[in-house]
């Protein structure tokens, strides 16, 4: 199973700020593979009940320049995986940027929006249009798109009329993309986050910004490549999302 998420994924050709691939070896024989964001032990904990034998996720247990000490909440978290044999596979970056299958693609799709063109460092930004029959024309009618379609109250920076056209988007903590999407010619920005330079920008560039939550944007990748690959092998897939505000 390492093998084809690496194939899908290829996660050699991205500077990631962690490792993606296997993190957490289990047992071999793996009948049900379950989906989720990140590896928290509220996760975990569900995965264990669902009968995982292995789960994937977008945010997994390593980081740069975190500690290498298992203690704490990452020993908890990594003593639950293996009390139960339980592999964990992690990709973050290559799971963002997959054409079809990645949370950026994926985000896309729920919106109604076509991708035509990738932008920003490592291409991991999307740029297209709303899908023909899309009805947010305006900053405001797009704010209310995204509030009703991810259910959640949504940060909009930019005049409520301004026209909408060429939408771009990267999901979760994607704010720094925003001038390469400005850049890139687009009208509007979708992301997770916001922090203090981006809202200026978009006052001054005259471009919309909207700022969805991490969490709500990055929903949609790991079930979709967790679901092809057990679909692949003939096993059983689940996905489980466990709410975050952020």
């Amino acid at each position: 199973m390492l093998a084809t998420f690496n194939e899908m994924l290829q996660p050699e050709r991205f500077q990631d700020y962690g490792p993606n691939g296997l993190q957490v070896e289990g047992r071999r024989a793996i009948g049900k593979l379950v989906s989720g964001v990140t590896a928290s032990r509220a996760f975990i904990d569900a995965a264990t009940d669902a009968g995982a034998d292995a789960v994937f996720v977008h945010h997994g247990l390593f980081w740069r320049g975190q500690k290498v000490v298992l203690t704490g909440w990452l020993k908890e978290r990594v003593k639950r995986l293996l009390a139960c044999d339980i592999s964990l596979f992690a990709y973050h970056l290559p799971l963002d940027a997959h054409r079809e299958l990645g949370n950026n693609a994926q985000l896309g799709r729920v919106l109604g929006l076509t991708p035509q063109s990738t932008f920003g460092a490592q291409d991991l930004g999307m740029m297209g249009e709303r899908t023909t029959g899309g009805a947010f024309d305006r900053a405001a009618s797009l704010a209310q798109h995204l509030e009703l379609t991810l259910n959640r109250n949504v940060i909009a920076v930019g005049e409520p009329a301004h026209p909408i056209r060429r939408i771009a988007w990267c999901t979760g903590g994607a704010q720094n993309y925003f001038e390469a999407a400005i850049d890139a010619g687009a009208d509007a920005f979708i992301t997770g986050e916001i922090s203090e330079p981006q809202a200026h920008l978009a006052r001054e560039c005259h471009v919309a910004f909207f700022a969805c939550g991490h969490h709500a944007t990055e929903r949609y990748g790991a079930p979709a490549l967790a679901g092809a690959v057990a679909a692949r092998f003939g096993i059983a897939h689940e996905f489980i999302d466990i709410d975050n505000p952020a």
